[in-house]
């Protein structure tokens, strides 16, 4: 599936992934492939997701501050309101 983050600032990230994690406002849920179509908003925390790089799976961690998350069609749109940075 693709995914797309970005900020009102800047495109965080984009490309394909095996499976994401997201900071709902009410808990932590995760999206694969052929996932039924969603809005949810999202907390403080961190998305997570997989993708395989030369032939491993590698996970990511990009820590946002609020934001909405559309899935469709095996595409997840993520609007951060804001990606803290260490």
């Amino acid at each position: 599936m693709f995914l797309e983050i970005v900020t009102p600032d800047e495109k965080v990230f984009e490309g394909e992934v095996e499976s994401a994690t997201f900071p709902g406002s009410d808990g932590s849920f995760q999206v694969l492939s052929d996932h039924a179509a969603m809005i949810s908003t999202l907390g403080d925390g961190d998305i997570k997701f997989i993708r395989e790089v030369n032939k491993k799976d590698e996970e990511t961690h990009i820590a946002v501050s609020g934001g909405v998350v559309e899935v469709l069609n095996n595409k997840v749109t993520v609007l951060a309101e804001k990606i803290i940075k260490d």
